[in-house]
Parts: structure tokens; C-alpha cells; sequence
């Protein structure tokens, strides 16, 4: 899979959310490169992974983790359930 950038909004409240943060980051398997921005509370991950296996693995520190609004990943648009005749 080709590297990718993973944007992520992370409530950090203190430099120990950061160090959590940072911990699970460096040992996550595919991760190339992280830059933790406390005071925008923006985490931005290169790597080559799902940016949903970076999400899950960021939130797990218990911090509360979104994707950043403009960087959130295109979610294929859902189509209204057509009715089926029963026949």
C-alpha cells in the first residue's frame, strides 16, 4: 500500500496525552513519520496503513480521536434501500 498522510483531531489535555499518544504511534508497524501539534490538538500521521487502523490505534490511548473535518476520508455515498416486491 502506498504511504499516506492520516489527519487526526485529538483531545489532549496535558504533555502525558501527548507521550500516550507518541507511544502508540512509535510502535505501530508502518508508520514512516508523526507530528503532534498540542495546541491545535492535531495528530498528522505518514504511513502505510488504513487511516481507520491509525484512528482505532490512536483512540485506544483513551483520548477522544476524530478524523480533521477537512482531511476525513471520502465515504462512498449511501444509496436509499430500494423497496423489493415480494413476488
Amino acid at each position: 500500500m502506498a504511504s499516506q498522510t492520516t489527519v487526526l483531531k485529538v483531545g489532549m489535555s496535558c504533555q502525558g496525552c501527548v507521550g500516550a499518544v507518541k507511544r502508540v504511534l512509535g510502535k505501530l508497524e508502518g508508520v514512516e513519520s508523526y507530528d503532534i501539534d498540542f495546541d491545535a490538538q492535531k495528530v498528522t500521521v505518514k504511513s502505510n496503513l488504513p487511516p481507520e487502523t491509525v484512528l482505532q490505534t490512536v483512540s485506544k490511548t483513551g483520548k477522544k480521536t476524530a478524523y480533521w473535518e477537512a482531511e476525513a476520508p471520502a465515504e462512498p455515498e449511501a444509496k436509499p434501500a430500494e423497496a423489493v416486491a415480494a413476488a
